[in-house]
């Protein structure tokens, strides 16, 4: 087998004869050299994919942490909005205990109780026995737990100012229903409380209460706030009110002509609660008046005054 080959330069026509030992020798060898060429650049080319694939997970961990840097940036952002968002509550709440401290010297002062018992200037005495070890070294407060101790302040206070409300209101209540005053607004004492001479016999008699004398229908009322127990006849009273005031105060109010007041029913003092009149035994227009404590009558100018 023969390959021609035409020359340009010389413009001449040369033969090869592929048949030749020598030839095909030549070829063999072209061959071979442009094989290994092409293995070796397959070699190289296939050692540079590990390190192309190094630098796209490089690359790739380098964008996400960009985008963690970014987070951590708005995690703070909105960390450092919420604590002061905190601080701003924690002042306010500080700023309400200022004034319940405030309240409670108030109170304190208008009640006239011992300042040491309610004192809001200082925190209640406390303590216990030391703990074993060498224990733990205070750390800077956070708001967490300023929030906390402030917390259990405010309850402190709510307790304490909870315990004078009670004390105040006991002793208003106390003053209300401690008998006290005329029970009739204008009059005079026909008979005072002791022994006495029988109106009806003249016999000597221990007279229980105070007569007031006036004129009929003259409107008698409470001496101190309590609950009716008792609202009509009885003998020897005529129309009685009899009232419970607690602690051991009962007053009645008998010879009336009119009641105007029912058993069960709450009055205070300076209301009315019947008319005067001469029912019973008695002489004329009047109301007896009588004090009792712990179930026995008391002389009832220690309550209405001299």
């Amino acid at each position: 087998m023969n390959v021609i080959f035409l020359s340009r330069r010389e413009g001449k026509a040369r033969q090869l004869n592929l048949g030749r030992p020598l030839t095909l020798s030549l070829i063999a060898g072209l061959t071979l050299v442009v094989l290994g060429a092409a293995f070796a650049l397959g070699l190289q080319w296939g050692r540079g994919a590990p390190a192309r694939a190094a630098l796209g997970e490089a690359t790739r961990f380098g964008s996400l942490l960009a985008d963690q840097k970014v987070q951590i940036a708005e995690l703070k952002q909105q960390l450092q909005l919420r604590v002061d968002a905190m601080a701003m509550r924690l002042g306010e709440v500080n700023a309400h205990v200022i004034r319940l401290d405030a309240l409670g010297k108030r109170l304190t002062e208008m009640a006239d109780i011992n300042s040491r018992e309610f004192n809001f200037d200082r925190d209640p005495p406390s303590g216990g026995p030391e703990a074993d070890g060498e224990g733990v070294s205070a750390q800077i407060p956070d708001l967490t737990l300023m929030l906390r101790q402030l917390e259990q302040r405010v309850d402190l206070r709510e307790s304490q100012l909870s315990a004078l409300e009670n004390i105040i209101l006991a002793r208003d209540l106390k003053q209300q229903i401690h008998p006290e005053g005329r029970p009739v607004a204008s009059g005079f004492i026909s008979s005072y409380f002791g022994e006495r001479s029988d109106p009806f016999d003249g016999r000597e008699a221990f007279h229980k209460g105070v007569d007031f004398a006036g004129a009929a229908g003259s409107r008698i009322v409470a001496v101190a706030a309590g609950v009716v127990t008792w609202a009509g006849e009885r003998s020897g009273f005529g129309k009685l009110i009899e009232i419970n005031h607690g602690d051991g105060y009962v007053t009645r109010y008998a010879h009336n002509e009119k009641t105007l007041v029912s058993v069960g029913e709450t009055v205070k003092r300076g209301d009315p609660v019947a008319l005067m009149g001469s029912t019973g035994r008695s002489t004329g227009p009047h109301v007896h008046f009588e004090v009792l404590h712990n179930g026995r009558q008391v002389d009832p100018l220690s309550y209405i005054g001299r």
